[in-house]
């Protein structure tokens, strides 16, 4: 796995936080973090250790990271929830998740970053226009029924509403800090529209995403189908949760 160096801008630019949940994933995570440290040296990285039973937290803070390490494993949104509470209180302006097992191209970093511009919620869509990434069957299914709904919700197009590659301003890290699911598909789905219910701003940005550089991803049929019912069932969680107004930051923050 290698990347180019990505420059550090010129201007002036929002303290960031790179947010890595880790859970048993010693197999990658040194390669991984060693290649976010090298490509984007000028951005903090925080694994969040998600009670691994492995040597996650030891290999990834040889690589370079800083290691948050969780007494018990709570699932990608709990850990998730740990990373932007860490971000919020290091005074952070802008956080992006990026998976641990080397699916997400640091080089593709601050192309996601630079849709806060615009917006408080970048994501980086794989079906956007960027790679060669497919989902078949019930899984592509659930994944245009989730984009379908929460696009229209949003008021704007999204293509990949359950990427894991996305980024958020101060304003959404604060949200998230307070509003959070743990639950199945929180991290993704059911965050995105408690954000968007509470009145933040949404894009997206057309990336690639590449192969696991560890592991094997699940393709059962059987698999799929189940993740169909449960996409479904976490949205409408998520469309049933009680409204609430984002946080404003003046009023935290005076």
């Amino acid at each position: 796995m290698q990347s180019e160096l990505v420059p550090e801008p010129t201007r002036p630019h929002p303290r960031t936080l790179i947010i890595m949940p880790a859970w048993n994933e010693e197999e990658v995570i040194g390669e991984t973090v060693a290649e976010v440290r090298t490509a984007l040296p000028w951005i903090d990285l925080l694994v969040v250790d998600d009670g691994s039973t492995d040597s996650t937290a030891e290999t990834a803070r040889r690589a370079g990271a800083t290691v948050l390490s969780l007494p018990y494993n709570l699932g990608v949104g709990g850990a998730l929830r740990a990373g932007f509470k860490y971000a919020w209180r290091g005074g952070y302006d802008q956080a992006i998740q990026v998976d641990a097992d080397g699916q997400h191209n640091p080089v593709d970093v601050p192309r996601v970053l630079e849709g806060l511009q615009r917006a408080d919620i970048s994501i980086g869509a794989r079906f956007a226009g960027e790679g060669d990434y497919q989902a078949r069957g019930p899984r592509r299914w659930a994944m245009t029924l989730l984009a379908t709904t929460i696009s229209s919700a949003a008021k704007t197009k999204l293509n990949d509403v359950t990427s894991g590659f996305r980024a958020a301003n101060r304003r959404a890290i604060l949200q998230y800090t307070e509003h959070f699911p743990a639950e199945y598909l929180g991290d993704t789905i059911d965050s995105l529209v408690t954000a968007i219910r509470a009145g933040l701003v949404v894009t997206q940005v057309p990336v690639a995403m590449r192969p696991r550089q560890g592991g094997v991803p699940s393709k059962n049929p059987w698999k799929s189908t189940i993740y169909l019912g449960r996409a479904a069932f976490a949205l409408l969680i998520a469309a049933t949760r009680r409204r609430t107004p984002a946080p404003r930051l003046k009023e935290v923050e005076a």
